[in-house]
């Protein structure tokens, strides 16, 4: 395959950035959109051009990392994957692929194609842990967990934190991903103990990193290579609610 790519290259956050085109050759339609950027680096490389930098990890769609908007679709055209699971099947000889970071003020670029998504950490350090000492792991049966709520607590457990959720939404809204991590802990016995304050320290750090407001058109939940529901956002907000009520 022969294609010709447009990539959003910026220095770092506070430098001006444009698109820059390059065309690759020779690409096997069995690579990863990944490893076809490793093609492109490695000619850039050897020509004594800067690499386009661009965040990647497990390449196993786990950690979240291989954040990319690919002709306007986080992660690119097709649902349920990571961007190092898109292959170049998806696309034909010829193309053209306009390649960006995320957009959104939480996540200042890094670099190219990276953005510093260390919000994430601050909201999860808010409240997204459990304190209580819970000794050793218990048998499964000694712990009883209603199915439904094991389920939920499992599909929410399944964020990953890429972030596509903000890049998707008009807003930069964090809300999907700050539910699913309120949502995977208040559903569970061992995150009880933080309850009461956990929703109300998350939202208001979501806030602080400077994340929009949800105004609930669903486009995270449909970009969100995970699948995480918007039923989180619901029980994020019964949880908020119920901790401002607690405290007064």
């Amino acid at each position: 395959m022969n294609l010709s790519l447009k990539v959003w290259r910026q220095k770092n956050a506070n430098s001006e950035g444009n698109f820059q085109q390059y065309d690759v050759k020779g690409i096997s339609e069995d690579m990863s959109f990944l490893e076809m950027f490793d093609v492109l680096n490695e000619r850039l490389i050897n020509e004594g051009e800067t690499p386009v930098a661009f965040d990647h990890d497990c390449r196993e769609g786990i950690c979240g990392m291989c954040s990319m908007y690919i002709n306007g679709e986080p992660h690119g055209p097709n649902k349920g994957v990571t961007t190092c699971q898109l292959h170049m099947r998806s696309f034909k000889s010829g193309d053209t692929i306009t390649v960006e970071p995320w957009r959104a003020k939480a996540f200042p670029i890094v670099k190219d194609l990276a953005v510093n998504r260390s919000a994430f950490d601050r909201i999860m350090a808010a409240g997204g842990y459990v304190s209580v000492n819970t000794g050793n792991a218990q048998d499964a049966n000694s712990l009883p967990i209603p199915k439904d709520n094991a389920d939920d607590a499992f599909a929410a457990a399944a964020c990953i934190g890429c972030g596509a959720c903000v890049a998707a939404c008009k807003n930069a809204s964090a809300m999907l991903f700050t539910s699913a991590k309120i949502s995977q802990l208040s559903l569970l016995p061992q995150g009880q103990a933080e309850r009461t304050i956990r929703a109300e320290n998350m939202v208001a750090q979501m806030d602080i990193e400077g994340f929009g407001a949800c105004t609930n058109t669903g486009a995270c939940e449909a970009e969100c290579p995970k699948g995480i529901s918007l039923e989180n956002i619901a029980r994020m907000n019964r949880e908020y609610y119920g901790a401002v009520l607690s405290s007064k």
